[in-house]
């Protein structure tokens, strides 16, 4: 498989997780102590696939090392915003553990591209 075709698996990827994550998030009990990750939540699980798609675009080795370290910090964020939410009681680890090892798989697959790029410039 080429490049371009692996990356478009990746978007279509990080689009279906983004889905999970506003999925789950819809789940979350509508009171005053979930406002805050309200807030949160969903743009977090969608900055990484929408910046991912972002980096496929990027005009230079330079460019593209900057975004995808953007969508590794975006990956990395929300497990811990997943864990606040089941360490507040607002939501059981069961509901969230497959968008959490989702969330591990690509935060792998980002890192290792980050590596990659660093190591190819």
């Amino acid at each position: 498989m080429d490049t371009l075709n692996r990356a478009k698996q990746l978007q279509d990827r990080t689009k279906k997780f983004a889905v999970r994550i506003i999925k789950a998030f819809a789940k979350l009990p509508k009171h005053k102590a979930s406002a805050g990750y309200w807030a949160a939540i969903p743009p977090i699980g969608n900055f990484a696939g929408s910046n991912y798609r972002a980096a496929c675009r990027a005009r230079s080795s330079a460019d593209f090392i900057s975004k995808i370290s953007v969508v590794s910090e975006e990956a990395d964020e929300t497990p811990f915003w997943l864990e606040l939410l089941i360490d507040s009681e607002l939501i059981t680890t069961k509901k969230v553990e497959s968008q959490m090892a989702e969330c591990e798989e690509l935060l792998k697959i980002f890192s290792a591209s980050l590596a990659t790029a660093k190591q190819n410039r």
